[in-house]
């Protein structure tokens, strides 16, 4: 519910980045925890804070922002198939997750959340060099944000060329 409010006041790309990092940070704190469990057993409090921190950057960012972006990346007609297609991928990676984990974790033990921590690396570099703020954005401003960055010059030249020979 705070998250409506949230993201209009924060913008969607800025939350998304947060709940990456914070996500990673929980990982690798999470990670040290298990590994460092029979030493110290002060360390279960660890992992207890970094699955509880865990979850709620995935609620401030990469659990429901993806779903503000991608209905806002694409303009009415193919947005239906957009948001199908978006959780499809969602559904099958968490069922992905939920089936594996456990074999997972049998084969990696504590470094089981270092596969995480890598993953959202990724996705942290992805979203920060890929995914444009679209916050207060119209869809038209979005797509041409998006033109400017694929186009190169050269190619933007051609188009004009060809849409100056189609006007004559």
């Amino acid at each position: 519910f705070l998250q409506v409010f949230l993201v209009e006041k924060a913008g969607r790309r800025s939350l998304f980045l947060a709940g990456l990092m914070g996500m990673l940070i929980s990982a690798v704190a999470m990670t040290v925890g298990l590994v460092l469990l029979s030493q110290f057993a002060w360390m279960s409090y660890v992992s207890m804070v970094a699955i509880f921190l865990f979850v709620i950057f995935f609620e401030v960012g990469p659990g429901p922002i993806p779903w503000f972006i991608v209905a806002e990346l694409f303009s009415q007609g193919p947005r239906p198939a957009a948001i199908a297609v978006a959780g499809f991928c969602n559904w099958a990676c968490n069922f992905i997750v939920g089936m594996c984990f456990q074999y997972i974790a049998d084969l990696c033990g504590p470094y089981v959340f270092v596969i995480f921590a890598a993953l959202l690396l990724v996705f942290f570099l992805f979203a920060y060099f890929k995914v444009p703020e679209t916050k207060g954005k119209s869809f038209e401003e979005i797509a041409a944000a998006f033109r400017r960055k694929k186009l190169p010059a050269k190619t933007m030249t051609e188009l004009k060329t060809l849409r100056g020979s189609e006007e004559a």
